[in-house]
């Protein structure tokens, strides 16, 4: 896979990304059905099989229970390989999830995602926001403190991962990176995704195949062939899929490769 450009950060992303939730959580799950956590075994062979594959872009977060530890724990000999994105604002304890972004849980939650993670500094971290989030924007100082982590050089690039069009928007001025929700049932940020590439602002997409509800190989070419998306992230416990995904994506780089 062709890397693509996280918009003027300089980072350099693959077009499918590893998103590492199955990995490490299966209590409150949206997916169509549940699914047993891997043993470690399964998790450094998976982790390593990604990387081996092309895939140099995986993304987690502190909600998704035990997914950064065993990110550390099975490739962080490989660091320099991948990008990795993580998140703050949202734990998930005791079956629920909690929010705080207070600057002292922002930086407190990146000092913790470090230490997980077994590196130095963190490429890229989102906000993880609720449904309302133009109240977190508004009430708290997340953005601040993000940019002052940035500058501190904890982190390379930070970001929105939202719900709505309205709290995307708003952070076009500081994010480097956007998370959105964009596929075939659910166009809603397509406008906002062209002004984020005119903006210099990279594009991220979740829920790409819609929790599953969409098939893959028609659900990839659809998002990646918008030449705002940097990446797709896919989650999944098999290569058999990832690799399915992988094909599907150098399938939308050759077709919108240029003439020889």
């Amino acid at each position: 896979m062709e890397p693509r450009s996280l918009g003027e950060s300089g980072l350099l992303l693959s077009p499918i990304g590893f998103g590492a939730f199955k990995i490490g959580r299966n209590e409150g799950v949206k997916y169509p059905s549940g699914y047993d956590l891997p043993d470690d075994a399964a998790v450094d062979k998976l982790l390593n099989a990604v990387l081996d594959a092309g895939i140099n872009y995986i993304d987690t977060a502190p909600a998704y229970g035990i997914s950064e530890e065993r990110i550390g724990r099975s490739i962080a000999h490989r660091r320099s390989e991948y990008v990795l994105s993580t998140k703050v604002g949202e734990t998930f304890e005791k079956g629920r999830s909690c929010y705080d972004f207070s600057a002292i849980a922002v930086r407190d939650s990146v000092e913790r995602s470090l230490r997980r993670l077994r590196t130095d500094v963190l490429d890229i971290v989102f906000v993880h926001a609720p449904r309302d989030d133009l109240a977190i924007l508004d009430d708290t100082d997340v953005a601040d403190t993000l940019v002052a982590l940035r500058e501190r050089g904890l982190i390379r690039a930070i970001g929105f991962s939202g719900k709505t069009v309205g709290a995307a928007e708003r952070t076009l001025g500081w994010a480097d990176a956007l998370m959105i929700e964009y596929h075939l049932e659910d166009r809603s940020h397509e406008e906002l995704i062209r002004r984020a590439a005119s903006n210099g602002v990279g594009v991220l997409v979740k829920k790409g195949l819609a929790s599953g509800r969409l098939p893959a190989e028609r659900a990839v070419r659809f998002v990646l062939g918008n030449p705002g998306v940097t990446s797709m992230v896919v989650g999944s416990l098999t290569m058999k899929h990832m690799l399915a995904n992988i094909r599907s994506a150098e399938d939308v780089t050759t077709r919108n490769a240029p003439p020889c």
